[in-house]
């Protein structure tokens, strides 16, 4: 009995030994916020052969990655990405939430409990209800994997980690510094060596200057471009608004690879026997105060510095554990945010919500008595008085029901489903974007959509009404490296598949609200 016990001890600890030969030493995520994969294609001529070129020739590219849900944007996305799951079920549908009780706009980070790090916010991953693929590694681990997050912004670097990460950082928009929030318990002293030093952001910006990389004549992709003459920033430590800006321009992308240069030279790795996962975030949007100019040359030089951006990441990953040895993870965030001023004779309007949240409230009233039953609107969604409702003893799914057929009458109103239908499971297919995309805590009553063309005007003062587009876009996925098979792989893939197609990878469970399969093509036998 002691030598079978002793042969089934020897077999587990072997089975460890194999299972870690057979992971990589570390998992690099890297996700392009806003990236389209069709400026790629625009632009490729500008790139050399060790960025963009390299990703695309050594990887596994999938070309048309999709998220299941409408309207989708940075922290939707990212959470998506790194959990496998929908908003529906991980919780986090926009940067910001609506407050129903105070009526008034809060972050879906915002946690008073928590303090910041070279930061004013109070931030923590508490609001996210599902584990991420860096929960995962950690448990799988027994926390000995170390998972950290760098990106421009909170929500990226929050929601790209998880729970229970080493550390996540972002540049502060305030000061400037890498930020983070004491629910992170580790920072590590080379981050704070490097914000009291010299090469930090606050330090040089008022020496930074973003004029093109190329001549303009090289920035020909884009046959639209009505700019004569070519474009010149300044960024000033004093003026509002500074470090906001400096991130939407190649300036943040290079002082994210600065500080993960500062990980790899001192976080170790690579070195410990579990795996490590370094989750990375670039921007490639329009730049600030420019939302309403799509084909820039600013767009251009984004792709082009972002083309080098990538390189040195790639060549700093080579240099320090090997490609051989990691698994690179490249993928955007699904939708590209712009502005456009409306086009006359294009089809389209103009729908107002105070005017119908007025007169949806006095058809309510007409209906069941004088009282406020419209409590506000906010993000396409109608809030509905829940007191009112229930001291009338009204029955909710027929209150609801009744305002919808009222507001799918409204010109610009493409359809309406309520909260009520979607909890009860009885939408149909065209309504499967409203449930994928909408968490039922915090949801309104009416979730509305309009139609192409149609442009919210919430009759503020000074506001000039644009047309927001937040179109999918083209967005490829790519794994590369840690003996990955280079292809092409064109058909349609979803978002929800990335996360378990890492832990594939990582040989852990996936993320515990993913219901996804990975990827079939990504098959690593080493």
């Amino acid at each position: 009995m002691k030598k079978f016990i002793s042969s089934l001890f020897a077999m587990l600890v072997v089975s460890q030994l194999q299972a870690q030969e057979h992971a990589p030493k570390l998992v690099v995520y890297i996700t392009v916020d806003q990236l389209r994969g069709d400026y790629i294609e625009y632009f490729l001529h500008t790139f050399g052969e060790h960025g963009f070129r390299r990703l695309l020739n050594e990887g596994a590219v999938y070309h048309n990655l999709r998220f299941e849900f409408p309207n989708t944007n940075q922290a939707s996305a990212f959470a998506t990405l790194f959990t496998g799951a929908n908003p529906c079920s991980h919780s986090i549908t926009d940067n910001v939430r609506y407050d129903a009780e105070h009526l008034r706009e809060v972050s879906s980070l915002f946690d008073s409990e928590y303090l910041g790090n070279f930061t004013r916010d109070n931030y923590s991953p508490r609001n996210l209800l599902a584990a991420t693929v860096g929960d995962e590694l950690k448990i799988a681990s027994r926390g000995r994997s170390e998972v950290y997050a760098i990106a421009p912004d909170a929500e990226s670097a929050i929601l790209s980690s998880g729970h229970v990460a080493n550390g996540v950082f972002w540049i502060d928009n305030l000061n400037g510094k890498w930020a983070t929030t004491t629910y992170y318990k580790n920072v590590p002293w080379y981050v704070e060596k490097y914000n009291n030093s010299p090469e930090s952001l606050p330090v040089q910006i008022d020496a930074m200057a973003w004029r093109p990389s190329l001549p303009l004549e090289r920035y020909k992709a884009l046959p639209y471009v009505q700019e004569s003459v070519a474009f010149n920033y300044t960024f000033k430590s004093k003026t509002v608004d500074c470090y906001s800006k400096i991130k939407t321009s190649p300036f943040g992308n290079k002082e994210v690879n600065r500080l993960v240069a500062q990980f790899f030279e001192y976080a170790g790795f690579g070195m410990r026997p579990d795996p490590d996962l370094m989750a990375v975030t670039f921007y490639a949007g329009n730049y600030f105060g420019n939302p309403s100019k799509e084909y820039t040359y600013e767009i251009q030089d984004t792709y082009y510095q972002l083309d080098k951006d990538i390189e040195e990441l790639l060549n700093l990953i080579d240099r320090k554990v090997g490609l051989k040895n990691t698994l690179v993870v490249f993928t955007g965030t699904g939708y590209f945010k712009s502005e456009e001023e409306r086009t006359e004779g294009m089809p389209g309007g103009e729908f107002h919500p105070k005017r119908c949240t007025a007169l949806l409230n006095m058809y309510l009233m007409a209906l069941y008595g004088q009282k406020t039953w419209v409590s506000g609107f906010y993000n396409n969604q109608i809030y509905l008085n829940h007191k009112e409702i229930e001291d009338a003893k009204l029955d909710l799914v027929e209150f609801q029901n009744k305002a919808a057929d009222f507001i799918s009458e409204f010109s610009g109103v493409a359809r309406v489903t309520t909260d009520m239908t979607l909890r009860m499971g009885i939408w149909n297919e065209e309504m499967s974007g409203f449930h994928n995309g909408t968490y039922h805590a915090g949801r309104g009553d009416l979730i509305i959509s309009l139609k192409p063309g149609w442009a919210v005007n919430h009759e503020l003062p000074n506001e000039k009404v644009r047309l927001l587009r937040n179109n999918a876009v083209q967005t490829p996925l790519i794994f590369m490296g840690y003996g990955i098979k280079p292809q092409h792989i064109y058909r349609e893939i979803t978002a929800t598949e990335v996360a378990p197609t890492v832990t594939h990878v990582l040989r852990i469970r996936p993320p515990n609200a993913c219901d996804r399969r990975p990827l079939y093509e990504i098959n690593v036998s080493k």
